[in-house]
């Protein structure tokens, strides 16, 4: 028989030191955590009936109603239900804004598809020409399905 007289040899039940570090159990256990608090916060809403005052404050407006320009594959120009030109575009959209600040203003232009590019950009220099700076297209939403 042979013994083991010291020193660091490997024997038959020695184990390497493993520098490497596990993380799978500090990710579950973060992910545990993470349920607790989320069932926790949902379960410290208040539920306590209150009757609350009634406010005082003055109502606050109601937003604007917003303005659609439509441009027609002839090139006519309507403001709303209004026909309009490309010159008095800017000053007609003016009017029907009135005090409120032009460069706020939210613009909503409908364009046929089948619409010259000239007129659309006409319309939008008109538009950029008065102060109206804020401007959206619209587009028809695609169907799918049946």
């Amino acid at each position: 028989m042979a013994a083991k007289l010291g020193g660091s040899g490997g024997g038959k039940y020695h184990v390497e030191a493993n520098a490497e570090i596990n993380v799978t159990p500090f990710v579950d256990i973060m992910l545990v955590l993470l349920i607790i608090f989320m069932v926790a916060s949902a379960v410290a809403t208040p539920g306590v009936e209150v009757k609350l005052p009634i406010a005082v404050a003055a109502q606050a407006p109601s937003p604007p109603k917003p303005m659609f320009i439509s441009i027609q594959t002839d090139g006519r120009v309507f403001i709303g239900d209004g026909e309009s030109s490309y010159e008095t575009l800017g000053a007609d959209l003016t009017e029907q804004v009135g005090r409120r600040d032009p460069t706020k203003e939210r613009i909503y232009i409908r364009a046929d598809e089948q619409t010259r590019y000239g007129d659309f950009m006409q319309a939008m220099n008109s538009l950029q020409d008065s102060g109206f700076y804020s401007v959206a297209l619209v587009g028809e939403d695609k169907v799918t399905g049946p």
